[in-house]
């Protein structure tokens, strides 16, 4: 396994995970669980997997509604 290529990966994940964060904060959604999946990373998968883990019913509501209006 390349350890660059690991590092890379790892690198551009973590930057997505820090702005679906902010973008998702914006909303007034918080997933704390967000975050990157190691093992994806690890593996040789051109694009590491994002959890984005479990919510409550309030934070499900609460995205719901910033996708629905993302798309207006």
């Amino acid at each position: 396994m390349e350890v660059r290529g690991m590092k890379e990966r790892l690198r551009a994940a973590e930057e997505a995970v820090a702005t679906l964060r902010d973008e998702l904060r914006e909303a007034g959604v918080v997933l704390p669980s967000l975050r990157v999946d190691l093992v994806t990373v690890a593996n040789d998968v051109s694009h590491p997997l994002i959890e984005l883990g479990r919510c409550n019913l309030d934070t499900a509501v609460r995205l719901a509604g910033a996708l629905r209006g993302a798309r207006t």
